[in-house]
């Protein structure tokens, strides 16, 4: 067969039409701001350690900004209620502030615009995409939830914090000041894991942190809406960027539905289908915007 001939040579590239109808700034506007955020986030952790600018001190874990603002992560501290330690005053005030900005953003905005994990679980789907590599053994999206009540009961039954022993995002921010030893391997796992087992399986099936943040965002105010969704033209492009391509088809086909606001707890707001869809169906609203155009 020619390669003119070849159903996957004559297919464009995911986000060609859009690139072609945009720009390519255009169309990877919201990907940028993410890479941007993530980048950021880890380079104020990083600046302390490598190069003595102590803005904020810490890790995604818990940390102190400018010797004032605590911030603490919500699910360390119920592991924290699990062993039966009683946290701090300022874990507590920080997991507060935590759980209020989640609740307003919506809680899986953690792992698309906060998390350095993401950057290596992207890299993977996006390199999965460019090999054309298919199928998979993928888990029960539900496995993340199961994983997170484990995680909680293990830290009861031992009275430490099983997960900081395994905990992905706290070996790569380790890795990057200390060098990475384990740390290399639990990341690259997750990355080959993702590559040759199951797409998205880390971020979207396992995660418990992921889990955790999820059940925040439930009613979270700022969501993704497919309001011009009468010019899809089922090219597929969202679904092959989206993180959890579960919760658009609600929203974009109404099915089980009428208005087009993605309201799964699970969607990250990370922006990818804004930025493939040569069509402008999705855009960045609040829920309780249910207007189409």
């Amino acid at each position: 067969m020619s390669a003119a001939a070849s159903p996957r040579a004559a297919r464009p590239r995911v986000g060609a039409d859009a690139i072609a109808g945009k720009g390519w700034l255009g169309a990877h506007k919201w990907l940028l701001l993410r890479r941007l955020s993530q980048l950021g986030i880890l380079a104020l952790f990083l600046a302390g350690p490598w190069f003595g600018l102590w803005i904020v001190k810490g890790n995604l874990s818990s940390s102190l900004t400018l010797d004032v603002l605590p911030l603490t992560d919500p699910f360390l501290l119920a592991q924290s209620f699990a062993t039966g330690t009683l946290p701090y005053k300022e874990a507590l005030i920080g997991a507060g502030i935590v759980v209020a900005f989640y609740l307003f953003v919506g809680g899986r905005v953690f792992c698309s615009w906060v998390c350095p994990m993401n950057l290596v679980t992207d890299a993977a789907a996006w390199l999965r995409r460019r090999l054309g590599l298919k199928g998979g053994k993928i888990p029960s999206a539900d496995t993340r939830y199961w994983l997170l009540g484990f995680m909680l009961i293990a830290a009861f039954a031992t009275g430490s914090l099983v997960w900081e022993w395994v905990n992905p995002v706290s070996m790569l921010h380790r890795g990057l000041i200390f060098g990475f030893g384990l740390a290399w391997g639990i990341v690259g796992g997750v990355f080959l894991y993702d590559l040759l087992i199951a797409t998205r399986g880390w971020c979207g099936h396992l995660c418990p942190m992921g889990a955790f943040y999820s059940l925040l965002g439930a009613a979270a105010l700022v969501r993704v809406s497919a309001a011009h969704r009468s010019a899809c033209d089922d090219c597929m492009d969202c679904f092959a960027v989206c993180p959890e391509p579960q919760v658009i088809r609600p929203a974009l086909k109404a099915a089980g539905q009428d208005h087009p606001v993605i309201l799964d707890r699970n969607c990250t707001n990370c922006g990818r289908c804004v930025d493939v869809c040569g069509k402008n169906v999705f855009r960045i609203t609040t829920r309780f915007d249910r207007s189409e155009s």
